[in-house]
């Protein structure tokens, strides 16, 4: 009976303490983006971030989430030395210019959030593991006149210029 007990006792203290080193601490994260920038044949704008998490007491493979507003997305892990990528795509014409907030959210934290909107309770409450801002200087959607509207406008700009000089002539 007394085996039991301390063979369950361990149990639970290595569970435990498997659980905490599991989790980050003091996490700071280096980041690096790209956004598609010419939109002029494309629907599409690609958000493209990686970072680098880099936690206190040395966690590394932890799974990530991210949320970026209000849509959540999966944080794909490149590499064992907690190198990873967050990626989405926005309609063109909807895909605004300026700062983008990627809040990341360990597995402990993302069950929070999906817990509060179960509950009906505002997941915002639940603070980021960190966050990593992704700017965008907003995205080339083609010039204004096309040069092809312009060559026609050009070309009946000379057309009637010929002929009302030709007639001016001939009168």
């Amino acid at each position: 009976m007394m085996k039991r007990r301390m063979i369950l006792c361990v149990l639970v203290i290595c569970g435990i303490s498997k659980t905490l080193a599991k989790i980050c601490q003091k996490p700071e994260v280096v980041a690096s983006a790209y956004v598609t920038e010419d939109a002029t044949i494309l629907t599409n704008v690609a958000f493209t971030t990686q970072f680098l998490l880099k936690c206190s007491n040395g966690v590394k493979g932890i799974t990530l989430y991210a949320e970026v507003d209000g849509k959540s997305l999966p944080a794909a892990r490149l590499s064992s030395d907690n190198k990873y990528q967050v990626s989405w795509t926005e309609d063109a014409k909807k895909a605004r210019s300026g700062d983008y907030n990627i809040k990341l959210f360990d597995e402990e934290r993302y069950s929070a959030i999906r817990k509060a909107v179960r509950n009906g309770e505002d997941p915002s409450s639940v603070k980021p593991l960190a966050v990593v801002v992704l700017n965008n200087p907003g995205v080339y959607l083609g010039p204004w006149v096309n040069s092809e509207l312009l060559a026609v406008l050009l070309a009946t700009l000379i057309a009637y210029s010929a002929f009302s000089t030709k007639f001016k002539l001939l009168a």
